[in-house]
This record gives structure tokens, sequence and C-alpha cells, in this order.
């Protein structure tokens, strides 16, 4: 009876030990020494990519934003302000999605196949409000001009980035909302255009946020 319970005891204490031995090393010991390698080593993205402007944190690399107007009185759908740089549309397509907001809980795309007959009518909306949007006088937007990711949502609806081509259509906007000439917008554009990963891995593509907070420099020092 004796050796049953003092062998049940040092089982116990053995459980016990490996226990927290295990937790200290898993739960303290591990996590600290991964949180240090990550932000010794890949601080930036360890912080979740942050975008900082003045000091402080605007936004991560990694998720677009909205640039819209106020609502006025009876409106539901916000407006996109014409000052900016637009992103493209957001949550997929939908009534009005191209005034839509980011919304991170409806991450997600349409789903809807190519030949939709509600995604190509919607697809057609969106260009002919890109189209409209970005004419100003002197300045006509083709239709022809207008790339697919400017009428688009990406897989998740959140993408940070538009095209080369998307951004070049929203210079002329840009530049007679903020009174800018237009070389100088376009000069930020092309500052703003990174390339493709390692060269070959994906297409050129501009980060809207990082372009708008140059652009929003620019404006300060005139």
């Amino acid at each position: 009876m004796n050796n049953s319970v003092t062998s049940t005891a040092r089982l116990l204490g053995a459980g016990l030990r490996a226990l927290l031995v295990l937790t200290l090393v898993t739960g303290v010991v591990y996590p600290l020494v991964v949180t240090g390698i990550a932000q010794a080593l890949f601080d930036d993205k360890a912080n979740g990519s942050e975008i900082r402007s003045d000091g402080k944190a605007v936004g991560s690399s990694l998720i677009g934003q909205s640039y819209t107007l106020p609502l006025k009185k009876g409106e539901e759908i916000p407006v996109p302000d014409p000052k900016w740089f637009q992103g493209r549309p957001q949550n997929g397509l939908g009534t009005n999605s191209i005034n839509s907001q980011y919304q991170l809980i409806l991450s997600g795309a349409t789903n809807r196949s190519g030949d939709n007959e509600e995604l190509v009518q919607w697809v057609k909306d969106a260009k002919a409000a890109v189209v409209k949007d970005n004419s100003v006088p002197g300045h006509l937007v083709k239709v022809s001009e207008v790339p697919a990711d400017a009428v688009t949502s990406s897989g998740s609806g959140l993408d940070p980035h538009i095209s080369p081509d998307y951004a070049k259509i929203q210079v002329h906007r840009v530049a007679e909302k903020n009174h800018l000439p237009v070389a100088e917008v376009q000069k930020l554009v092309d500052e703003h255009t990174e390339g493709r990963t390692l060269g070959f891995i994906g297409e050129p593509r501009v980060n809207v946020l990082k372009l708008n907070i140059a652009l929003q420099e620019l404006v300060a020092k005139r």
C-alpha cells in the first residue's frame, strides 16, 4: 500500500515538474525568443507592416484604406474624395460598390463567374464612374484606358495596391483638385511604383496609402 502511494506521489510529482518546465519553455521562453528574433530581424512585418506619418501609425502597407468625403444628410454611401488617389473597389463588386468603404469583417470576393450578367453590369457601371470621376477639363479619360483593377475588387477586397495604369488616369484629377502641376503628381506616382517581386513575381504596383501620404506632404510644402 505504501509502495503504491509512494509510486503514485512520485508520478504526480514528475508530471507536475514536467508541466511546469514545459509551461515555462513553451509558454514563456519560446514566445520571448521568437518575438525577440522577429523584432530584431523583421520588425516591420512583426509589427503589422505599419506605415507612419508625422511619427504616428496611419495604417498598414498590407490593407487598403478609404478616401471619402463626410456623409451628407440623406447619404448612405460615402462619395470618394477627389483630392486623393483612390484604391480598388472594396469587398467585392456590388451595388454602388465603387463608393463603398473598406470593412475588414467583410473581406472576400463576389464568387461570380466572368459571364454573370449582374457582375458584367457592375463592371460597366464602375467603368463609367471611373471615366466620369477622372475626366477633367482638357483631359478626357477614355473607356479603353480604364484598367481591370479600377473596376474589380481583389480576392480579399482589401488590396492596398493599384496598377500604375490606374494611378496614371487619376493624375490629372488629383493635380487639378490640389492645384498642383500634372508633372509633379505624375512624378509621385513614378517614385511610388514598385516593380515585380524578385523581378518576375506579380505585376508593378502602387501602394495607395504611401502615395497619398507623399501627396499630402507635397501639398503642405506648396
